[in-house]
């Protein structure tokens, strides 16, 4: 079960950010002129997940706190997804688990919320 994201009128967007991160189960970092950050909305949606998105523009990216950045998702342009408050990657991480069979588990696992 998702927890409501709570926001308080002093945080700074990179709190926000955070915030948001811990407070829901499934969490995609995404720009919006990404086709790979389609990709791996569309590949959630498609295993029936509601997940919340942190849309940034290009450039909100080099100041977004580095979650485009981050060792498991190199290139700026990337998705970043973060399960349970931790970071699994970008969109090969989440193919793998998908193809793997470990993806809907690990969902069930930290209670997101399916679309029925």
């Amino acid at each position: 079960m998702a927890v409501a994201l709570t926001i308080d009128d002093g945080d700074s967007p990179e709190k926000m950010r955070e915030r948001m991160i811990t407070e829901n189960p499934v969490v995609v970092v995404s720009l919006r002129s990404c086709c790979m950050c389609h990709a791996m909305k569309t590949l959630l949606s498609t295993v029936g997940v509601k997940a919340a998105v942190i849309e940034l523009e290009e450039t909100e990216a080099s100041s977004s706190g580095g979650y485009m950045q981050s060792a498991t998702a190199p290139a700026v342009g990337s998705p970043v997804l973060f399960i349970g408050g931790e970071v699994v990657g970008g969109i090969e991480r989440l193919m793998a688990m998908h193809l793997s069979g470990r993806l809907v588990p690990r969902l069930q696992e930290v209670g997101a919320s399916f679309q029925k």
